[in-house]
């Protein structure tokens, strides 16, 4: 098919479409209620639905005529608009970061540049054609031509944008043919580069507005706030399409009554008021503002607020804020970039249930209803623009110091880089969610984004403008950042902030507008980074990498396992692997353990113990609008030895946002054993999207540790006592007991067997333990880990010696671990002593060579009987807990399942360790083992080994092990987020030269 080339001209954007509007969906004027959420108009025609379609791998064999009339299109399939032709089995998927999928030779693409050739029928009836019609088209990736009736109506591109086309001329009373054809790659793709999977075709709503010969063609709502923020004006500047037209403009409250009405000056109407309910994300109030106009009305909700900064701090109505934030995609495993209003409000849903009060809309615009819902339901939101360029570090030579900018230094991307800012900020621009304007992510700086900042600037002066991209100096070009208003970074340590901050020449508000980094087990920095951020007035806030996995469902196994696919496994090239497995919740939207503990850094209220002796707590309101009494219920649970012994609700005074009061719970402290107190804050009131009751978060605190025994009481006679023996042999030591014998390996210098009461609890020998299943946040230590020879480590033996003293068995073994070809990573010198009961006291002393990393852990490996299946433990749950990733748990007395503690990670890895255990039992109702620590130890119980976790790419293909595998440890090292962001803190490095290991083993039957 030959074609006018628009898709390689970056001067041809937009052919034959409507100037850039304000979002909204007009309404005839004798509606006799004013539209909610959602609402059809009866002056919308949606062409949603099934359409004719045919998938092309080129141009060339799309047919000259597909778009006439008369064309015969039997041979075309049904396709669903809107939606991706890559998830109705057409073209392949392909997930890239920050690759072209092409080769770079802008504004060029592939000549082989798949189509899609979309046909939908429509009618138009003898009153609709008095109306000017008008085609709307939310989403389409990558670019667009139509036509209507065979003729040519237009072109346009930027995905993720509205194009709007005038089709009156074309349209005809009766039956009508629309005509589209989709191309998967044009010039524009340049600026789209996000991380993302790679989807194609028609794959937001599409639907033909009816409108009066004249009418309001585009409004801008401002809303100008004194300092007192007692007084406030409405502002609606109006731009008609041809002429002027009288309007009558109404403001109503939330209840529906009328606060005033407009006086229209030209252009112009005004309104002022006397105290005003103020929008904010924890109050969302929205007015409604009523235009009517012949023959026509809109309706928009409206949220009074201001925004300021003042001494680099960001004000919200004269109102310090943070903002909690998370990035987000419009993705699906089914639908793709297809999202339903129901699937962003389950989003939405999930964020308020986990305290999140931000979305940064990565990294590009949202449908246009959903800033909307941010508005309705209470989100800060930084909106995008559609672009990125990532990909200009890749080529040959590049980097980021070099060629990051290339685009946004190019002139032939100027105009295409500012025509999507401005198709942003235009659309989005009446709603009151929207706090920051973002020119785009990841497409260095340069002369295009500085113009687009000015515009915004000059545009919107009521409103921040974001871009991460001005600290990247790339090509020589010296930024000029004075058109931002805030200082973005990603990823920086929290060290790296705090120098920011101390220098006198930084005065902008700081933001990560990336951070903490959510790839598989992780993230475990988030309260380290929320400390300083709660610390320090001018960091506004964070964003985290990011809301979901991205993967796409492939159905079930045989098994009945769920399979989900990821970058590479539909042989793409190039592509990032799982690097798009980084999310807070699942595909499906399953919580991540890293959601929840997100979710209680962030919680509203943090206390303070002031004397436990006494009961004396101190609350901090961390809300930055709402009382804290006015929000939570705060129940307490007094905990003995883990177990709860009373609850309660706390009478909570008036606790005014980011202030504090001091309360006092009435308990006796028992005579013995563990006692804690745990607050847990619960919703107060419902809201739409909170459940009254809901846990919003939870902290705990020591009152009393005492010494206690967490094991069963076994009583030991003298013919046990009499009984205890051992015998040598060259290679290993038998230790005998009336009710146990343990066999002992003088070659591994660990236990080989251990049987008691005629059950063999060992399926396979004990083994010395310094490797763990990679996570994705042990990326950068893969490669020194693997050198130090850490997964390879054996064990060699010097010397064994054993004695019977004092009633017990005594094995002292030294020995070493060490690689193939590498030196000695860890001296070991081990005590295992056996009383006449069974009972094993372990006493490892190691030491490390400080030229080693950092260990990923040390510990005992058990591979115990499958059938031990039921977990008791005192310990960090209910989730899995690690020395930096322990905020959604607390100690406790936990009952669990071996399978149930799996976290089920679609690229399998290291998971479901609980940290700072000091007691464990596990057993299948008859048979037990239980092991103890005075001094604390993780522990991890699954069915899969290390190696299995390790070297399977889904957790489709995990096989068990035919074991329950007990991971005993020392210590692991910390989780981190370095997937992306920095290196893990020094301070969770497992990096000791010197430790003991020590703890008990019983078994009982």
């Amino acid at each position: 098919m030959k074609l006018v080339n628009y898709y390689e001209d970056t001067k041809s954007l937009h052919i034959g479409t409507m100037d850039n509007r304000a979002y909204y969906i007009p309404y005839p004027p004798d509606r006799k209620r004013n539209p909610v959420s959602g609402d059809l108009s009866e002056r919308q025609i949606v062409l949603n639905g099934s359409w004719e379609f045919s998938y092309f791998e080129n141009l060339y064999q799309v047919p000259e005529d597909f778009f006439q009339p008369d064309f015969d299109f039997s041979s075309f399939k049904k396709i669903p608009v809107p939606s991706c032709w890559q998830t109705q089995g057409y073209d392949r998927h392909q997930y890239t970061n920050v690759e072209y999928p092409f080769p770079f030779d802008p504004p060029y693409v592939p000549t082989n540049n798949p189509c899609g050739a979309y046909i939908r029928r429509f009618t138009i009836t003898k009153v609709q054609q008095g109306y000017k019609q008008y085609l709307n088209f939310e989403g389409v990736d990558s670019c667009f031509y139509v036509w209507v009736n065979g003729d040519f109506v237009g072109y346009s591109q930027v995905s993720h944008s509205t194009s709007e086309f005038d089709i009156s001329p074309f349209t005809v009373e009766g039956d009508n043919v629309l005509a589209v054809l989709v191309l998967k790659w044009c010039d524009g793709s340049y600026l789209e580069d996000q991380d993302k999977f790679r989807m194609s075709g028609i794959f937001r709503d599409v639907y033909i507005l009816l409108r009066p010969l004249q009418h309001i063609r585009d409004y801008f709502v401002k809303t100008i706030v004194d300092d007192t923020c007692k007084r406030a004006e409405v502002r609606v500047d109006l731009e008609f399409l041809d002429q002027w037209l009288p309007v009558n403009g109404v403001l109503e409250d939330p209840s529906g009554n009328e606060v005033g009405i407009f006086y229209q000056e030209g252009e112009q109407l005004k309104l002022e008021m006397n105290d005003p309910i103020l929008w904010n994300a924890e109050q969302p109030v929205l007015y409604t503002l009523i235009l009517e106009c012949p023959d026509e009305r809109i309706v928009q909700k409206v949220g009074i607020r201001k925004i300021e900064i003042r001494e680099g701090i960001v004000y919200i109505n004269n109102t310090k804020v943070k903002f909690k934030g998370v990035n987000r995609h419009d993705s699906d495993p089914v639908t793709g970039y297809t999202i339903s209003r129901e699937q962003a409000i389950r989003d939405l849903t999930l964020m308020k249930e986990h305290n999140i009060n931000a979305v940064r809309t990565s990294h590009y615009p949202n449908a246009p209803w959903f800033v909307q819902l941010c508005s309705e339901y209470g989100f800060y939101v930084i909106s995008e623009s559609d672009v990125e360029c990532h990909s200009c570090v890749s080529i040959f030579g590049g980097g980021y110091g070099e060629t990051y900018g290339l685009l946004a230094q190019d002139e032939r991307f100027h105009q295409p880089i500012l025509d999507r800012v401005q198709r942003n900020v235009i659309r989005d621009k009446n709603n009151a969610s929207v706090i920051f304007w973002s020119l785009g992510n990841e497409a260095g700086y340069g002369p295009a984004f500085e113009d687009a900042g000015r515009w915004v600037k000059e545009y919107d002066s009521t409103r921040l403008v974001h871009y991460e991209g001005f600290c990247h100096q790339t090509g020589g070009h010296i930024n000029d950042g004075t058109m931002l208003d805030v200082y973005s970074k990603m990823y920086d340590t929290t060290e790296t902030i705090e120098a920011y901050l101390q220098d006198p020449q930084n005065k902008k508000p700081y933001i990560l507008c990336e951070y903490i980094h959510a790839m598989g087990n992780g993230p475990g920095d988030a309260e380290d980074y929320m400390k300083l951020i709660y610390r320090e007035d001018r960091i506004c806030g964070g964003f985290v990498w990011e809301w979901c996995d991205h993967a796409i469902y492939m159905g079930k196994t045989i098994e009945g396992r769920e399979k989900y696919f990821y970058g590479g496994d539909f042989k793409e090239f190039p592509h990032s692997g799982n690097f798009c497995m980084d999310g807070l919740v699942y595909p499906d939207r399953r919580v991540h353990t890293g959601l929840l503990e997100y979710k209680n850094v962030i919680r509203p209220v943090r206390a303070k113990l002031l004397d436990g002796q006494t009961g004396k707590f101190r609350l901090e309101n961390k809300l930055d609008f709402v009382d804290l009494a006015d929000f939570v219920k705060i129940r307490y649970e007094l905990t003995r030895n883990g177990d709860v012994i009373e609850t309660g609700f706390i009478d909570i005074p008036s606790v005014r946002p980011r202030s504090y009061a001091d309360v006092k719970i009435d308990y006796r402290i028992p005579d013995d054993g563990i006692f804690h107190v745990r607050l847990i804050y619960l919703q107060k009131e419902k809201t739409p999207m909170v459940k009254t009751g809901h846990v919003l978060g939870y902290e705990q605190f020591e009152i009393q540790k005492a010494p206690i025994d967490w094991t069963e009481k076994s009583t030991v006679s003298q013919h046990d006592v009499e009984m205890l023996c051992y015998r040598q042999t060259d290679t290993g030591i038998i230790v005998k007991g009336n009710k146990f014998e343990y066999s002992f390996s003088k070659l591994t210098g660990n236990f080989q067997q251990l049987n008691y009461r005629n059950k063999s609890f060992l399926k396979e020998p004990m083994e010395y333990n310094i490797w763990r299943a990679l996570t994705d946040n042990d990326g950068r230590l893969k490669d020194t880990w693997l050198k130090a020879g850490y997964d390879r480590a054996r064990v060699r033996v010097y010397e064994t010696f054993v004695e019977q003293v004092q009633g017990k068995v005594v094995i002292r073994s030294v020995l070493s671990l060490s690689a193939v070809f590498i030196q000695r990573i860890l001296d070991i010198q081990a005590i295992f002593s056996i009383d006449a009961s069974g009972g094993v006291e372990f006493h490892i002393s190691c030491k490390k060579d400080p030229v080693f990393p950092m260990l990923p852990r040390f510990g005992l490996r058990l591979f115990l009987a499958k059938e031990l299946e039921e977990v008791t433990y005192f310990g960090y749950g209910p989730y899995e807990s690690y020395i930096d990733k322990c905020q959604a748990s607390y100690l406790g007395r936990f009952t669990d399942t071996v399978t149930r503690m799996h976290e089920d990670y679609i690229r399998p890895q290291e998971n479901g360790s609980h940290f700072g255990t000091e007691y464990l039992r596990i057993s299948n109702g008859e048979d037990r083992i239980e092991i103890t620590s005075d001094s604390g130890f993780s522990f991890n119980a699954s069915h899969y080994t290390q190696e299995e976790l390790g070297n399977k790419k889904h957790n489709y293909e995990l096989v068990e092990s035919g074991c329950t595998l007990l991971c005993l440890d020392y210590k692991q090292n910390g989780i981190g987020s370095a997937s992306c962001g920095p290196d893990l803190k020094e301070q969770y490095q497992f990096n000791e030269t010197e430790f003991v290991f020590q703890g008990r083993i019983l078994f009982g039957r």
